[in-house]
Parts: C-alpha cells; structure tokens; sequence
C-alpha cells in the first residue's frame, strides 16, 4: 500500500514549478562596462623581442651626440678646420679677402683722420719750433724745441716779456731756410723806447727785465715812439741778437704766437 501524503503537504499542480523553481539570474552588462584588457603585446619567450625604431632625434647611447644632426643641415666638410683637435668653421677666403679690405679702408680713414687733425692743430693750434741761433741764450739754447701756443693771442693782449716767435720781417735777410724768428717783447704800442746807461729806458724810466743775466748791458737803440698796432722785440743775449734795433717793431699780424714751454731736451723741460 502506498501511504497517504500527509495532508499539511499541498497538492501539486502543474504550475507549482514555476514558482518553486528561482529564475536564474541574468548577468546585466552594463554599457560602459570596461571590456577585459587585451593580451599582453609582448610575446612568450619563444618569441623574438620586437626591434625598437630609434628616430633620428632619439638620444641612441649616453656617449652618442645628444642631437643626431641631419645630414642636410650640416655644412660641408670643406667649410671646417681642425685648431686644437676641435673643429672649428672655416672663413672661407673670399669673406677673408672682404674683411682685409674692410680692414684696410678702416684704418686708412683713421690716418686720414689723424693727419688731418694733426694739420689742423698745428696750423691753429700749437707747432715746435727749433733753435738755430744764440740771440735768446741763455734762456734758449741752439738745438732748444719750442712748443708756440697760436692761439693765446687771440684771446688775450700780448704783454711785455712773452717770448714769441713771428715772421722775418719783409726785406730782413735772417739766413737760408729762416722764415721765422724768436724774440721777447720788450715796447708796447704807444710807448716811447730809447736806451741809456747799459738799460732799456720805457717812457724815459729803467725797465727791469728779470729775465736777463745779472750784468747784461743793453745799447743801441734809438730813440723813438712805437707806432699803434706794433712791438719792439729784442734778444735776450743782447750782445748777439738781430732785433728791432735793427728792422724796427714788428706788426701784431707778423707773430706766429707765443711760447709756452721748453720740450727739448727733457733736462731742460720749462713753462713760460
């Protein structure tokens, strides 16, 4: 016999199964699921290592150049020297030959330049002179250069004592080559000048001429009045001087101007 199902047990029926039965779940994809990373790119051991493609700008080795330089952008192994084992560009000879020229015509302007303004100083400016005579010993001696400031008169009145150098006066014959003379001015204009008892005599009193040696007499000159516009110039070795006591004054437009200073010898170096 078959024993009765108890009766807490529910019948069954054809659609107990389906709610007996859980659904299987279903695995929802999401549509930004992230798929699975693809197979490694490197290969089993079996399997040769893939080669590396260096770019012609890739740092290759520590020691290589850090910058592979392109073939089409280097220069010309005629345009490099060796100096010092480096390489160093070549000037090619014509930029050479540009820059000799350029060299040249520079400093040829410059000596252009410099003559010029040597011209100029010493026609305006300053001149050396040379000593050829004794008629100012001993404040000059033969061989003595003189610097001659041509300027100061310009600027100033010409005062007695100043030792300047001016032109021979027209029709004095003071020797081959000699175009100009050194004397001090002794008159001014206006002034009556004579000599009397070995001394210069200015308006009819004694000059006195610290410039001269102790001792040294003054005599032949004629009494006279110096016309406007000229000087009465003489000689400091009275004895051996051919000045005004014999040409008379000069004009003012005959001196060249006036000595400043003695540069030879340097053992004689003076200012005046």
């Amino acid at each position: 016999m078959t024993p009765d199902r108890p009766e807490t047990e529910p019948r069954s029926s054809s659609l107990d199964g389906l709610w007996l039965q859980a659904p299987e779940p279903v695995a929802t994809v999401s549509p930004w699921t992230i798929a699975a990373p693809p197979a490694p790119l490197v290969a089993g051991p079996e399997a040769p290592a893939p080669v590396a493609t260096v770019s012609p700008w890739t740092i290759a080795a520590p020691s290589a150049p850090l910058v592979a330089e392109p073939e089409a952008l280097r220069p010309p192994a005629d345009l490099w020297s060796t100096r010092n084992g480096d390489s160093v560009p070549r000037i090619p000879t014509s930029h050479r030959a540009r820059r000799g020229r350029r060299w040249i015509v520079e400093w040829a302007v410059v000596l252009i330049v410099a003559v010029v303004v040597a011209i100029g100083i010493r026609t305006f400016v300053v001149q050396t002179f040379f000593i050829p005579s004794a008629s100012m010993e001993p404040t000059l001696m033969i061989g003595d250069r003189i610097l001659v400031d041509k300027i100061s008169y310009h600027l100033h009145a010409v005062h007695r004592g100043d030792i300047v150098v001016f032109a021979t006066p027209p029709g004095e014959n003071a020797g081959p080559n000699v175009k100009d003379l050194v004397k001090r001015i002794i008159g001014l204009p206006g002034e009556r000048i004579s000599s009397s008892g070995g001394q210069v005599l200015i308006d009819g009193k004694p000059l006195s001429e610290p410039w001269l040696v102790p001792g040294t007499v003054t005599t032949g000159i004629t009494p006279q009045k110096i016309p406007p516009g000229e000087y009465f110039v003489m000689g400091d070795n009275r004895s051996d001087s051919q000045d005004s006591r014999f040409f008379g004054p000069i004009h003012k437009s005959l001196i060249v101007g006036r000595v400043v200073v003695k540069i030879w010898p340097l053992t004689s170096f003076h200012f005046y």
